[in-house]
């Protein structure tokens, strides 16, 4: 084995460079990068590359070696003609191609984000370079012929004349420069100036990223570039497509056919080819957390590509996160939006009743949708189509005993139960038991009353109330899936969050229902969610001058209501990131959260050392579906420090990971740093 050290062994001695014979083979000594699960073993290997492999062992291609006493896959890093192992090498076993997949721009990018995130090179690289399709390859480069670059004409940037500082950024766009820019939008697409912002990056030769959550969005950007620029090529890089189509997009890409990429969260590794503009689309979304080690955030990763390639970055959405309002503070990036003259004549009305407000309502205001609200949606069908935003999906998506009021639970593993339908028996929403003979624990009631009304049973209801009015019901849950468009005619559109279709000259009107809902869940994140979620819908309403009126349902909390009233969302993130600073939370610390059982988290821990500035907070026991885990009891600590030291506290928790793997201790631990989802 090359260059592999005896289990549990912790340190190296440096030995000196020697020359290998490679038997006529230039550069015979192949370092290598193995995919290998443990993170003492995180760390390049010398392989000696054989005379029928050296054509096709470069640097960046996926070869086999032999590891352990198995064969598994690597990628080469670089190919040198000395190495510092003791021993003989193990030559390389395969190379099946000599295309390289890892370019070293992205092989850079991986590197540092698995430094930022506490993680292994090769989880990041996984993430970065899809699976190897051989025939699709071999089809792509029987076909493959010199690039040539289609003349592109300067934008007009007439869909960046409303804001402060958008002419200015697609000036420095064209000239070649890499502005970044956090960019606030007015109702209405995003598309059209995503298209000019990438035109103005071709117009200086160089290429561009646009990152966005769903499928839905990229096919709407690839549309909007492709209507402005027909001659440019635009690849699509979508999981979704199979690994056929998405290893042909990205291979096209990789050799510089294509210099505009579009996708979903695995794009933002794309091998752009000169990248120049780098675009991340509604980053609040939390589809683009990568849920998989060492859990990146796109936005992160676009920012440190940025940095790395002398980039432009634009960070683009309704809504502003307290992330991205960090780096408008920190002075990295530049905010781009509209005057307020401006914001008042595209934006709807918003009206948020208080309990004051309908108090003449008498009993009755205590009802989901009060009258005023039934009003705006008679009036609102007399001029086209009402969206309904639903914070839950489903039927009845959490129930609880109708005598005591107790959240009804799941006899096996405790998780809340929830009805699927009208006449349907509750089920669990962990485990998917159905409870047929559920009785409450506290005072044995067997009656359900709801607690939280999903899209279907809301669409049901305002399919009683408005019989002659069509009901269109668009989620992930409802049966008919996710609608992506509807017409002017008067109609009812119920969607969860995300699944909104659009309406071709918008909608006339939206209720915004069940809002505290979000807003008084315990994560950190509850109320910038429920504001970026509320402005999403939001800005698919008509402006305030064409009729367009919001209403906001359910007991908000008051401070993101007032933004969305006010169409201020510079503002909430501002405050917000000022309330983040005080209470020592991300992203105005660096945080890690470590979870898994007690034994391994205070292990971990204790190889952690000392970090400047570091607090530990914890452990304690989890609550919800992991603490029904099998084994030991499962346990998180929190782990922060100021930003100066953040990266010591990363570099630590890697090197702590790496003892315990060397040591073999039992027990994993998962380490996630700056989570979006902290209790």
């Amino acid at each position: 084995m090359a260059d592999q050290p005896e289990q549990g062994a912790l340190l190296e001695l440096p030995t000196p460079d020697k020359a290998v014979d490679g038997g006529g083979v230039s550069d015979p000594v192949a370092r290598v990068l193995v995919d290998v699960p443990l993170p003492h073993l995180d760390r390049p290997f010398d392989y000696r590359v054989p005379p029928e492999l050296a054509a096709n062992a470069v640097p960046g291609a996926r070869v086999r070696v032999r590891f352990a006493g198995q064969d598994r896959q690597a990628f080469v890093l670089e190919r040198r003609t000395e190495t510092d192992h003791r021993g003989t090498l193990t030559p390389v076993r395969r190379a099946s191609s000599p295309v390289p997949v890892l370019s070293p721009p992205v092989l850079r990018l991986c590197r540092a984000v698995a430094d930022r995130y506490a993680g292994m090179l090769m989880d990041v690289v996984r993430l970065a370079v899809p699976p190897r399709h051989a025939t699709t390859e071999k089809s792509v480069l029987d076909k493959h012929q010199s690039f040539v670059t289609p003349a592109v004409p300067a934008p007009g940037g007439e869909a960046w004349a409303p804001y402060t500082g958008g002419p200015a950024f697609l000036h420095h766009l064209a000239a070649g420069e890499s502005p970044r820019a956090v960019w606030t939008s007015l109702p209405g697409p995003l598309t059209g100036s995503l298209a000019q912002a990438a035109q103005a990056t071709l117009t200086s030769g160089r290429g561009v990223l646009v990152v966005v959550p769903t499928t839905r969005q990229v096919d709407e950007v690839v549309a909007a570039l492709r209507e402005l620029l027909p001659e440019e090529q635009v690849a699509r890089l979508v999981a979704d497509d199979g690994p056929a189509r998405r290893y042909r997009s990205f291979l096209r890409v990789l050799l510089g056919e294509v210099r505009v990429v579009v996708g979903t969260r695995a794009a933002a590794f794309a091998p752009v080819h000169d990248l120049g503009l780098a675009v991340v689309v509604d980053d609040g979304d939390d589809r683009l957390q990568e849920p998989h080690a060492p859990y990146p955030h796109i936005r992160q990763v676009l920012a440190m590509r940025a940095d790395l390639e002398d980039a432009a970055l634009l960070v683009a959405g309704y809504a502003r996160t307290v992330e991205a309002q960090l780096l408008v503070e920190q002075g990295w990036a530049r905010a781009v939006q509209a005057p307020r003259p401006a914001v008042r004549a595209a934006a709807p009305r918003v009206v948020a009743p208080t309990d004051v407000d309908l108090a003449r309502e008498g009993p009755a205001a205590a009802a989901r949708i009060p009258r005023p609200a039934w009003e705006t949606v008679r009036d609102g069908l007399g001029r086209g189509p009402v969206l309904v935003q639903v914070a839950r999906g489903g039927y009845l998506p959490a129930v609880a005993c109708a005598r005591c009021r107790e959240p009804a639970r799941c006899a096996t593993c405790h998780g809340p139960l929830r009805l699927e339908g009208a006449g349907s028996a509750p089920a669990c929403g962990w485990c998917g038991r159905h409870a047929v003979d559920w009785a409450c624990p506290e005072c044995g009631g067997t009656a359900l009353r709801s607690v939280r009304v999903g899209s279907s049973r809301t669409a049901e209801e305002l399919g009683r109330a408005f019989p002659s009015v069509p009901v269109v019901v668009s989620g992930a849950s409802a049966s008919h899936g996710v609608v992506e468009t509807v017409d002017d005619t008067p109609r009812l559109v119920v969607a969860t969050p995300g699944a909104e279709p659009v309406a071709q000259a918008g909608y006339a009107a939206a209720l915004l229902l069940d809002a505290g809902a979000t807003t008084s869940r315990p994560e950190l994140w509850a109320s910038a969610e429920a504001l970026r979620r509320w402005f999403g819908a939001a800005a698919l309403v008509r402006g305030a001058g064409d009729g367009g009126t919001v209403m906001l349902l359910g007991k908000p909390a008051q401070v993101p209501a007032q933004a969305l009233v006010r169409w201020d969302p510079a503002g909430f993130a501002e405050r917000e990131l000022a309330e983040r600073a005080e209470l020592a939370f991300p992203p105005a610390v660096r945080l890690a959260a470590l979870q898994g059982g007690r034994s391994a988290v205070r292990s971990l821990l204790t190889h952690l050392g000392d970090v400047p500035g570091m607090e530990v907070l914890g452990p304690v026991e989890v609550a919800g579906e992991a603490s029904q885990l099998p084994g030991e009891e499962q346990v998180r600590a929190l782990v922060r420090t100021d930003r100066r030291h953040g990266a010591e506290l990363t570099r630590g928790l890697a090197r702590a990971a790496g003892v315990r793997s060397a040591r073999k201790e039992p027990g994993a631990v998962r380490v996630r740093v700056d989570p979006t989802d902290l209790w």
